[in-house]
């Protein structure tokens, strides 16, 4: 697209006074870069991913609360991460963590285990062993 095309609709960077750097081409034909404040289909698509989690999150507090799953599901869900990402941080296998999602596999843990759980949500031991949702 040309530099006087990048696109400038309201998204949510505009409400923090950041631009977005696009790749454009000028009068010449040649490739610069322009600061753009947002572009419409983008920002729905952020927006639905945003809403996306966030429903993601709720559900796992609730299964939480319902007793159907540990807190390590609702923290993963907090911080991002998928079982591949989790099990990397916290150097288990996939298969290992996704039992330990199980409340009665969780309560059967040990510190040493739960410590390494604490330190990839970055919170303490505590806080994972007493959460119940929110």
């Amino acid at each position: 697209m040309k530099k006087e095309e990048v696109p400038q609709d309201k998204s949510s960077l505009s409400s923090i006074k950041m631009k977005e750097l696009c790749y454009a081409t000028d009068e010449k034909g040649n490739y610069t870069t322009a600061l753009s404040t947002g572009w419409e289909p983008k920002t729905i698509a952020l927006e639905n991913s945003i809403q996306e989690v966030n429903e993601r999150i709720e559900e796992a507090n609730q299964n939480v609360k319902n007793g159907k799953a540990s807190p390590i599901v609702y923290f993963m869900e907090v911080h991002k991460m998928d079982w591949l990402t989790l099990s990397s941080y916290v150097n288990m296998w996939k298969w290992r963590v996704k039992r330990h999602a199980k409340p009665s596999v969780f309560n059967t843990l040990t510190n040493k285990i739960l410590s390494k759980y604490a330190e990839a949500f970055e919170i303490s031991v505590e806080e994972l062993k007493n959460f119940k949702g929110n």
